[in-house]
């Protein structure tokens, strides 16, 4: 099931923008229910929102990672999931970035006037990570982290990787990962879903230079 808002409006006459008098910013948000016999996901998207967050994934430390995701994509993100955590929280998480990835693709439309593309770098003590994205509507995932340890707390560092393939495959995203240094795992994991907040952030930002225009040649995205 999905609920969407689209982005771009004509704008009355009275209140038009002196840069472009032919379009107006609404909230860009979806809503997407996944259900499986291994997993039963809502997510509640608002690409436009400040920051805000609930979770109940059954997976604190997923929870901690995507409060990053919200807080410094400055996006609104709630997350409610039911799984099979008797067995591993792999179905739990691979599904988690598979409905978010489901709800970016409908809150972000046609892609008309955005940025298209983001990046970050994000420092937390000696941990350093780089994103860099891309709205291509190419799935394609580069992912390359090294890991100090095989556990955070419990929670297998395998699964950070399975959420990012599960989102990206049906986001349409092309995102490379790289985490440059680090020593401590929780360091290199949290660096890393910060800059990918940050870049989305970036990446989906109105170009008001592009004045709703599609940002490729093709004509599509």
């Amino acid at each position: 099931m999905c609920n969407v808002r689209r982005w771009w409006m004509p704008l009355p006459t009275s209140c038009a923008s002196p840069f472009n008098s032919s379009i107006q910013i609404i909230m860009r948000t979806a809503q997407v229910t996944r259900n499986t016999l291994e997993t039963q996901i809502s997510v509640t998207l608002n690409l436009d929102g400040t920051g805000a967050s609930r979770f109940n994934s059954g997976v604190p430390f997923l929870d901690h990672m995507m409060d990053q995701i919200a807080r410094h994509g400055v996006m609104d993100i709630e997350i409610d999931a039911v799984g099979d955590l008797h067995i591993d929280a792999h179905h739990t998480v691979e599904d988690i970035g598979i409905t978010l990835g489901q709800a970016f693709a409908k809150a972000i439309g046609d892609k008309k006037g955005v940025r298209r593309y983001g990046h970050a770098y994000v420092p937390l003590d000696e941990a350093l990570s780089r994103v860099v994205l891309d709205l291509s509507g190419r799935p394609g995932l580069e992912y390359h982290v090294s890991y100090t340890r095989a556990a955070i707390g419990g929670f297998d560092v395998d699964l950070i990787h399975e959420f990012f393939q599960g989102f990206i495959n049906h986001a349409g995203v092309t995102l490379h990962i790289d985490n440059l240094r680090g020593v401590n795992a929780h360091h290199q994991a949290e660096t890393i879903f910060k800059a990918f907040g940050r870049a989305l952030r970036m990446a989906v930002e109105a170009d008001p230079r592009m004045g709703g225009v599609m940002p490729s040649t093709k004509g599509s995205l």
